[in-house]
């Protein structure tokens, strides 16, 4: 795979040509960025910028405008970094605005025939696809043991998504019998040559065990059945390393700037 054009790939399809994240929101191109206002409880914010060779009090105006944008639709929102993205000191100028940084993620891509699929849940883990209110609830519980977080955005998400177009995602949920001990989902952009792997979690009783690596390769499979030929996750420390093992290659880090008005 070539780092370098896949990630310009990557940059074109899912950055800035960005398509609406689910029901509701809405993707905008003004002065320099693309960004997406969303529901109160979706995601808000800057997905891509084009602000290299500006003068730096013209960086700070787009910056100044985003937050008088979004402040305007009483939303808080962020503004996802890349590494490769430029000016280099783009995060000290955020930061400078008033965003404060999340911990930093690796951007991890595979082609999907490149990956090792065979990956099975092991003995006693049931897959099972979520696609109703009771399957979110077994997703949501999952998440917030598995990450600590309050997941009524991803609730509201995902029942969003599955009542007015669930073939743009594909959540699944592990059982251990009765029990749910992991969970993932995948978004699948219309027409993008790229799915994205994201949430992917395990209660801490239950890791170690192979059900994040079988939980990948069973989003990697139904992928390449739909034709999609990349597959992307923003990847923390912990999943780096299966991903890797896996096949994944890292081409950039993501740093999310949280915006959250006083």
């Amino acid at each position: 795979m070539d780092h370098a054009a896949v990630l310009e790939l990557f940059d074109r399809d899912m950055r800035e040509g960005a398509q609406p994240d689910g029901p509701g929101a809405v993707v905008e191109r003004a002065g320099g960025v693309v960004r997406q206002a969303g529901s109160e409880q979706g995601w808000n914010g800057v997905l891509w910028s084009r602000l290299s060779g500006l003068a730096e009090a013209d960086v700070d105006a787009v910056i100044t405008e985003q937050v008088r944008y979004f402040a305007g639709l009483g939303r808080d929102f962020e503004w996802k970094l890349y590494g490769h993205d430029r000016p280099a000191d783009l995060g000290r100028r955020l930061r400078a605005a008033g965003f404060t940084p999340e911990p930093e993620e690796t951007l991890m891509i595979a082609e999907c025939g490149e990956l090792s699929l065979d990956a099975e849940p092991p003995e006693g883990i049931e897959l099972r696809p979520v696609t109703d209110r009771a399957g979110v609830d077994l997703m949501v519980d999952v998440h917030e043991h598995a990450f600590g977080t309050d997941s009524s955005r991803l609730r509201h998400q995902l029942l969003a998504q599955l009542d007015a177009d669930p073939d743009t995602v594909v959540a699944v949920v592990a059982l251990a019998g009765d029990m749910p001990v992991s969970s993932a989902r995948m978004e699948l952009t219309p027409g993008a040559r790229f799915a994205g792997l994201w949430g992917g979690g395990t209660v801490p009783a239950w890791r170690g065990r192979g059900i994040y690596r079988a939980l990948v390769a069973h989003r990697a499979r139904i992928a390449a059945a739909r034709g999609y030929r990349y597959l992307q996750v923003d990847a923390s420390d912990q999943s780096r390393p299966i991903l890797d093992r896996l096949g994944f290659a890292a081409l950039t880090t993501t740093t999310p700037y949280v915006y959250a008005p006083r």
